[in-house]
C-alpha cells in the first residue's frame, strides 16, 4: 500500500477512537445521494474515499456492487459488477479475489453479513488472498454488506497495523456503504429513467416523420394513408434502409425518392 495510505494510520487505543463525523464530511455522505452528480462507479470510488477519511484506522478501502440473480433466473449466483478501490494496490486486492471466484467479499456476501480479520499474519481461511494482503502491507481489514431488493454493495475497510480497525468503526462503515448502496441504486433507476424517455422521444419524432412522409406521399401518388405506408415499406426494403431513413428523406425532398 502507498506509504500515504500508511501515514494516514492513527495508532489509536479503540476506546481512544469514536466515530466522528465532521460537516464536512456529513455534506459529502449527504451528496451521495444526488444521482445526476456522479456515475455508477464514481459513486462507489467516493465511498471509498469517504471511508478513508472518516473511519479511525482505516489506511485505504475497496467497493463491490454485486448483481443478484432475477427471479426465476436458472442461475442463483451473485455475480460481481463493478468495483473501485481508494489505491490502485486495493485494487489488485479485488482482482485476485475476482480471479479466484473467493475471498472475503464472497463469503461476506454469501452470508449477508461483516466479516473482519484482526491480523492477516495469523489469518488461514483465505491463503492466496491473505499473501496478497501481507505483500501489500495490510494488517487487518473488515468488510460490510448492504443489500437491496436487486443488487449487494460491500465496503471493505484495510489498516496497516494489527486490529488497527475498531470494531466501534463498524456503524460508521455500515453508514457509509448503505449510503452509497442507495446512491448506486438510485443512480441505476435514474439511468433506466432517462434512457426510457430519450427512447419515447425518439419514438415520438421517428413517428412524426413518418406520418409526414405519408403525408407527402398520400398527395403524390392520390392514395389513403395505408397504400401510402405499403410505399414507404417498399422503398425501405428496395434500399435495404431504416423506413425512418427513407420518410427523412421524403420529408426533405418533399416527394418520392428515386426508386426503382
Amino acid at each position: 500500500m502507498p506509504r500515504s495510505a500508511r501515514d494516514n494510520v492513527r495508532d489509536v487505543p479503540h476506546a481512544e477512537a469514536p466515530s466522528v463525523i465532521t460537516n464536512e464530511l456529513a455534506v459529502e455522505i449527504a451528496r451521495l445521494g444526488v444521482v445526476r452528480d456522479s456515475s455508477e462507479v464514481g459513486t462507489l470510488r467516493r465511498v471509498t474515499d469517504l471511508a478513508e477519511r472518516a473511519v479511525v484506522g482505516c489506511a485505504g478501502a475497496t467497493t463491490v456492487r454485486w448483481t443478484l440473480p432475477s427471479p426465476g433466473a436458472a442461475t442463483t449466483a451473485v455475480k460481481p459488477r463493478l468495483s473501485a478501490a481508494s489505491h490502485p494496490d486495493l485494487a489488485e486486492l479485488i482482482d485476485v479475489q475476482l480471479a479466484l471466484g473467493e475471498g472475503p467479499i464472497f463469503d461476506a456476501v454469501s452470508v449477508r453479513a461483516p466479516l473482519s480479520c484482526e491480523d492477516t499474519l495469523s489469518e488461514t481461511r483465505w491463503p492466496v488472498h491473505t499473501a496478497a494482503m501481507l505483500r501489500r502491507g495490510v494488517r487487518c481489514f473488515t468488510t460490510t454488506v448492504y443489500e437491496t431488493a436487486d443488487m449487494l454493495v460491500t465496503l471493505t475497510l484495510y489498516g496497516v497495523m494489527p486490529s488497527a480497525l475498531d470494531p466501534g468503526q463498524q456503524a460508521m462503515a455500515a453508514l457509509l456503504v448503505a449510503q452509497g448502496g442507495a446512491a448506486v441504486s438510485n443512480t441505476r433507476e435514474y439511468d433506466d429513467a432517462h434512457r426510457t424517455a430519450v427512447q419515447l422521444r425518439q419514438a415520438v419524432a421517428a413517428r412524426a416523420v413518418v406520418d409526414q412522409a405519408k403525408g407527402i406521399l398520400m398527395h403524390a401518388l392520390g392514395c389513403d394513408a395505408e397504400t401510402a405506408f405499403a410505399e414507404l415499406r417498399r422503398i425501405s426494403q428496395t434500399r435495404h434502409m431504416k423506413l425512418t431513413a427513407i420518410a427523412q428523406r421524403i420529408v426533405a425532398r418533399n416527394g418520392l425518392p428515386d426508386v426503382p
